[in-house]
């Protein structure tokens, strides 16, 4: 398997995971501090939508990436390849 050789990309996905993190401690306060199970619902199901948020952007990366190195996409070509994983990334994001 390939790694994410894009430095844009691989920052992107730390951000979001950081956040997601930050998220995460937030919601173990909330726990700690006794904070009403719907609220901590509510956060743990925000901290999901942002993990599979950053799995298809991961996912979308890759396939950028692996379309460029082995499909060999050509100069002038790579408008169409980026509308064509926009739109990749916006029916991933429906599963679920």
């Amino acid at each position: 398997m390939a790694l994410l050789t894009s430095d844009d990309h691989r920052t992107d996905l730390l951000n979001r995971l950081k956040r997601a993190e930050g998220q995460l401690r937030g919601i173990q306060r909330m726990i700690s501090e006794g904070e009403s199970c719907l609220d901590v619902a509510g956060q743990m199901a925000a901290v999901r939508k942002a993990l599979d948020s950053a799995y298809v952007r991961m996912t979308v990366c890759f396939m950028q990436q692996e379309m460029r190195a082995r499909v060999g996409i050509e100069h002038g070509r790579e408008a169409e390849m980026e509308s064509f994983l926009d739109e990749v990334q916006t029916l991933l994001g429906k599963v679920r």
